[in-house]
């Protein structure tokens, strides 16, 4: 079904459609407005609960396009202090309601997840749970990559959880595991500790979920 919003809705007009916008032809807010979106299951995904259970989440924390907050609240209520953002003001409402509810204390804002630079602040923790994989385009790829590392702690660690080419009934816009070695590499700040096979839920899939990749990205 066709959600309703256009461009000219974006609080970002200054900013240019991602390839996945460009290719959907709405805004990220659409997804969110007259129902949940495919990757809202209402819960965090298992691989940052599993995470979480096992120390992963340290010092400050950013999740890059926290969606309406789940990842977030719940690394949050461990009480690390986080930032999530997201381009989808309906998105972000959705998430301050749900930490309203839930007496948790958490930060959301509205950015861009392009000019990550500009929020002049660094992180010990980064999370990215399926925003990676929706940037198809090179440029978008590369200038992602350097805001990360423009708000990550050195020696700080950065989690990518994106949809897998391995498997079937493989989510939108898999990534093949040289992807996100060629992506994050020693020359522009990173190092890959680790890159291991994973599910993520969507609304689409069955209980199992789609194959993904968990990448542990350390920067240098």
């Amino acid at each position: 079904m066709r959600r309703s919003g256009t461009f000219a809705d974006d609080p970002f007009r200054s900013r240019q459609p991602t390839s996945h916008e460009r290719m959907t032809g709405m805004p990220w807010d659409a997804s969110y407005q007259g129902g949940p979106a495919p990757w809202d299951v209402g819960h965090p995904q298992p691989a940052v609960l599993r995470l979480a259970s096992e120390g992963g989440f340290a010092g400050a924390v950013l999740d890059a396009g926290c969606g309406t907050g789940e990842n977030a609240l719940h690394i949050a209520s461990l009480g690390l202090p986080l930032l999530g953002i997201d381009v989808s003001e309906t998105a972000l409402s959705i998430a301050r309601q749900k930490a309203a509810e839930r007496g948790i204390e958490v930060e959301f804002a509205a950015a861009d997840a392009l000019q990550l630079e500009r929020l002049g602040r660094r992180f010990r923790t980064v999370l990215d749970c399926g925003l990676f994989h929706t940037f198809d385009d090179l440029d978008e790829r590369t200038r992602y990559v350097a805001g990360l590392a423009s708000v990550t702690e050195y020696d700080g660690t950065l989690y990518v959880l994106c949809f897998s080419d391995a498997g079937p009934n493989a989510g939108p816009h898999p990534i093949r595991e040289e992807e996100l070695r060629t992506s994050f590499n020693r020359n522009n700040g990173w190092d890959v500790a680790a890159i291991e096979p994973d599910r993520i839920q969507t609304r689409f899939h069955d209980e199992n979920g789609a194959p993904g990749w968990l990448a542990t990205i350390k920067r240098l």
